[in-house]
């Protein structure tokens, strides 16, 4: 029964289950997967500290390893001029100041990020003893006589008097940073979280279930606490059944998942203060669970009768973690013994806790590796007497004291040689010069070196960046008669595709956007059972659009309906058949045999062939039925995104074309064609396939929307009233709509059949320049993919992408937003004629009809957080793919159609797989606005989601002025930093001769051939 005194705790276990989503995964189920910031839970906080607050929750890794780093340091990749930039960015203090004769700050701590300041292996330091005789390294034995206090103490202090503050180190974690679970797994090797893992993932699978359980368990209404306890009352073949007595102390539980909580945490922390802490760690050593049973949690309509509340969870997991460490403790001591008195226990035995410490560091000889590992081992299935213990503890003493006293000389020597300085330097500068060179190379922290690294990588490219646009500046026009006008998705991946068609066509205009072209729509395709939202994920539609059959094609749509169902059922009766029938299930599977072992085999020895008979086949037997959309309103309804209003208005369709294409600068001047160019991607056997697709569009196709925007351009309804706004459209512009597939770089075209047969050979040109523009791009993507032809021809590197997008056992169908870098909001005069390796986002604006710059902020607050997703999802996929990917898409299982497991065990894994960011570069996005300083600077002040990715540095945002080459960054400490540099760029006539043979990343270029 609730007390007045627990009601606070209570209160405070819902704030904590509402703080959990500022530190666990917010990934929506995978079909709905859309790229976003990883750490969107720290994005308030600025992105050093965010990145700082992550690594201590949950161990990973913010930055790319040093060694990589030092990798672009050698190639030229990193500068030391970038090196230096990078200290004055990070706010290094005094920099300047002398310590050691004319040696500075700056020169000390450069020494220490350019050179290698681990300690080396035993062969390593066997190979230096022998390079400096018998008297071995001067170096290293000048610094191992004038070690800090603390290495002497260490060097001659008493063993167990440092194995008990080291214990006792360890025991303050728990609560604060390691939980009962992560402390028993130092000590033992054994991990708990394995035996958590896998007795909690089949349940949770079944609860969260979309589609695939053929069995629900029957107190799932219950909620999952109360379905998770029955399983232990009913099952006869229990997971936990070893554990005694454990069935009726779970059936004895409180109905409440609270009172188990207030019950079961007492027992693991006395202290009430730190129970949030310790639930946060327990969520955060199965992030991918707990971030999906939150999701799940603060998404309640999203699959109907099921309950989903993070406490149920909570306590389920609580509970496992005071069972399960108690168990090992069982066996660990040959007796009972309650976690609070685990810190006694080892208190009293020194011993045992050096053996078990020390098992797996690299100092220690492997022989002694090799007793410890036997003692921890065996003392996992019985006790271990505590003689053995002290035996073995000291013999390992003495090589812990040496090997601990030993690592600071090693990097201090070599320190000391990357800086020049010779042992008669050192001795001639005094006793103190050891400390003070000691003190200045380690007062930067792993974190402030990630970040001074990655800062220097940053302003590398952001130089190279910054001269191409100056560079660039007034080489070209506007097109005046344009052919045709192509407006594309913004993605990086198209900055290729409208590149090699500027090159192909340069009479050819090409703007960029978010491709759902400004027209957020549920859409309802004629297959499709439900609709799905077009538009940025923070977007709530609240109009539908249907895709209808043509008048006249009932009869046609019946039919084509009855074969789709039937097929449909023969499938769903004949896997049914071979999962439950015990005669024949085997036979039909028998049956089935041939024709899956002849598909196999043509899928996999021709899969582009194979591929495109099935398209054709399905495409013979459905028949090709015409459509038309129902998009128009006859009047605008209350509307809500549950309750959609069916089709737009005169009004709202006018409203949306004019906004869109004066927000693209698109306002006169039409050409004859206008193409609305969606994209999509499509492969096979790839659960992350929404990944690739528009993200502007929920991860979705964005073909539907491009075909939206175009009939309703197309409407006299909607010329009429675009002119009464002052936009003038002539009768002799068409819009036509089509989708790039990012993946086979095709085209599929909409509507065709109504283009005016005036527009014809234009359109039968566009086509084909289209379609030869994707050939061209297939050519460059094919440089980044290790298995594709070297220097392939257009039409041979189009037919091995098709090849790639129907292959089942192709990982990497395409490389996605890999190696994405910056986005350019301006006129596409400011970056056509240059290449950007598909590295850029390109999105069109014209500043000069956009002087209080209410234009570009609508720009900033849509493409802003898209961009910012996207960059960041594959920064930090990269940089710790363990953590915060998701692994190798060869060993994941879809998980009841809303995840993917590694294998049959694993924690549910979030991110992006390896195969999507192994070439990434990681960095933050760079924005460059082609807009002034102060337009740029009133719209950050008014607009707070601005405020917290600009001024919190989680991107970068730089100013080119639209009237001369002038480019300044924004600094939210300094404001904005004019930029100064050399923009001198190599030229190529086309693109194809600077990337020909080329397979790693590549600076700017200028394109002749694009200019007009």
């Amino acid at each position: 029964m609730s007390t007045d005194q627990e009601l606070p705790i209570r209160q405070r276990l819902a704030h904590w289950v509402e703080h959990l989503t500022h530190v666990l995964p917010a990934q929506a189920p995978i079909r709905d997967f859309v790229h976003h910031n990883t750490l969107h839970g720290l994005q308030h906080l600025p992105f050093a500290e965010a990145l700082a607050t992550a690594s201590a929750q949950t161990g990973a890794q913010a930055y790319w390893p040093e060694s990589r780093f030092r990798a672009c340091l050698d190639s030229g990749r990193i500068t030391i001029d970038d090196l230096n930039a990078a200290l004055d960015d990070a706010g290094i203090a005094d920099l300047d100041d002398r310590l050691l004769g004319t040696l500075t700050r700056r020169d000390i701590l450069l020494a220490s990020l350019a050179g290698i300041q681990e300690t080396p292996d035993g062969s390593r330091q066997a190979w230096l003893q022998r390079e400096y005789g018998g008297g071995g390294d001067p170096l290293l034995a000048y610094f191992s006589a004038v070690g800090p206090d603390a290495d002497r103490r260490l060097a001659s202090g008493s063993w167990q008097e440092l194995a008990e503050a080291g214990w006792a180190e360890l025991c303050a974690r728990v609560g604060k940073t390691w939980t009962w679970r992560r402390l028993l797994e130092h000590l033992t090797g054994e991990d708990v979280l394995e035996r958590v893992r896998s007795i909690l993932q089949q349940h949770l699978a079944a609860h969260l279930d979309l589609g695939v359980a053929a069995w629900s368990n029957p107190a799932q209404g219950q909620g999952f606490f109360a379905a998770w306890r029955a399983s232990a009352g009913f099952d006869l073949g229990w997971e936990m059944d070893e554990l005694p007595n454990v069935r009726d102390e779970i059936l004895h539980l409180p109905d409440s998942p609270i009172d188990v909580l207030l019950e079961e945490l007492p027992r693991l922390l006395p202290d009430a203060g730190q129970w949030y802490g310790y639930l946060e760690r327990l969520a955060l050593e199965l992030p991918g669970w707990s971030g999906m049973f939150l999701w799940r949690d603060r998404n309640p309509g999203f699959a109907e009768g099921v309950p989903v509340a993070m406490l149920d969870f909570l306590a389920v997991r609580v509970l496992l973690e005071r069972l399960l460490c108690e168990d090992l403790l069982r066996r660990l001591t040959g007796g009972p013994l309650a976690l609070a008195d685990l810190p006694d226990y080892y208190a009293a035995r020194p011993e045992e806790f050096v053996v078990r410490a020390a098992r797996h560091q690299s100092w220690l000889p492997e022989a002694m590796q090799g007793q410890a590992a036997y003692l921890v081992d065996l003392s996992r299935s019985g006790h271990v007497a505590r003689d053995a213990w002290q035996e073995l503890a000291e013999v390992i003493a003495p090589v812990m004291r040496q090997a601990q006293a030993g690592d600071s000389a090693w990097r201090m020597a070599a320190l000391s040689r990357q800086l020049g300085l010779t042992l008669v330097d050192l001795e001639a500068l005094g006793s103190a010069a050891a400390a003070t060179l000691r003190s200045c190379a380690d007062s930067l922290t792993p974190m402030q070196r990630g970040q001074i690294w990655l800062l220097a990588y940053e302003r590398h490219y952001r130089q190279q960046l910054f001269a191409a646009l100056t560079a660039n500046h007034g080489r070209q026009d506007a097109v005046a008669r344009p052919s045709a006008q192509v407006v594309m998705c913004m993605d990086d991946r198209e900055e290729g595709t409208r590149r090699h068609l500027e090159e192909i066509a340069p009479d050819i205009a090409t703007y960029g956007a978010a491709g759902f072209f400004g027209v957020p729509i549920y859409w309802q395709g004629l297959d499709d059972a439900v609709p799905t939202a077009l538009c940025p994920i923070v977007v709530r539609p609240t109009q539908l659009v249907r895709e209808q059959g043509e008048a006249g094609t009932e009869i046609v749509q019946g039919q084509r309906a009855a074969r789709r169902e039937r097929r449909l059922l023969w499938r769903e009766s004949f896997y049914q058949a071979t999962r439950r029938r015990a005669v024949a299930g085997p036979l039909l599977t028998a049956l089935g045999s041939l024709p899956a072992v002849a598909s196999l085999a043509a899928v996999t020895l021709a899969p582009g062939w194979f591929g495109e008979t099935v398209r054709r086949w399905r495409e013979q037997y459905d028949g090709r039925l015409p459509t038309r959309l129902a998009m128009t309103a006859e009047q605008a309804v209350a509307a809500t995104p549950e309750q959609p209003q069916a089709g737009l208005t005169d009004a709202e369709q006018v409203g949306r074309v004019d906004a869109f294409l004066r927000m693209i600068g698109l306002t006169t001047d039409f050409a004859p064609l206008v193409l609305i160019f969606g994209h999509g991607s499509g492969s096979q056997n790839n659960p992350h396939l929404s990944a690739y697709d528009c993200g502007a569009c929920s991860g979705r196709h964005g073909g539907p929307s491009a075909r939206v925007f175009a009939a309703m351009a197309n409407r006299p309804e909607v010329r009429v009233g675009l002119a009464q706004r002052g936009m003038l459209i002539p009768e002799s512009c068409w819009f036509v709509a089509a989708e790039h597939n990012t993946c086979d770089d095709g085209v599929e075209w909409y509507d065709l059949d109504t283009v005016p047969e005036t527009h014809q050979p234009a359109l039968d040109t566009l086509v084909h320049q289209v379609s030869e523009a994707c050939r061209a791009h297939a050519a460059e993507r094919c440089r980044r993919l290790a298995s594709a032809p070297v220097r392939p021809t257009p039409w041979r590197a189009r037919q091995h992408v098709l090849g790639r997008a129907s292959d089942i056992s192709q990982a990497r169908p395409e490389l996605g937003h890999a190696t994405n870098a910056a986005a350019f909001v301006g006129r596409r005069e400011m970056s056509r004629g240059l290449f950007l390796d598909r590295r850029v986002f390109l999105i069109s604006y014209d500043p000069t009809t956009d002087d209080d710059g209410r234009i570009v902020e609508g720009i900033l607050l849509a493409a802003g957080p898209v961009g910012a997703g996207i960059a960041l999802e594959y920064y930090f996929s990269t940089v710790d793919n363990a953590h915060f990917g998701c692994g190798s898409k060869i060993t994941h299982n879809i998980t009841g159609l809303f995840g993917v497991m590694e294998g049959a065990d694993s924690d549910l894994r979030t991110g992006l797989p390896w195969q999507m960011v192994e070439i990434h570069e990681p960095m933050r996005l760079l924005v460059v606005v082609e807009q002034t300083p102060d337009v740029l600077t009133a719209i950050l002040s008014r607009q707070p989601p601005l405020q917290e990715l600009i001024n919190n540095e989680w991107i970068i945002l730089a100013s080119k002025s639209p009237l001369t080459d002038a480019i300044a960054q924004y600094c939210p400490r300094r404001g904005w930093l004019p930029w100064s540099g050399k923009a001198v760029l190599p030229q190529v006539a086309r693109s194809a001769d600077w990337f020909a043979g080329e397979s790693e990343a590549m600076t700017p270029a200028i394109i002749l051939g694009a200019v007009r």
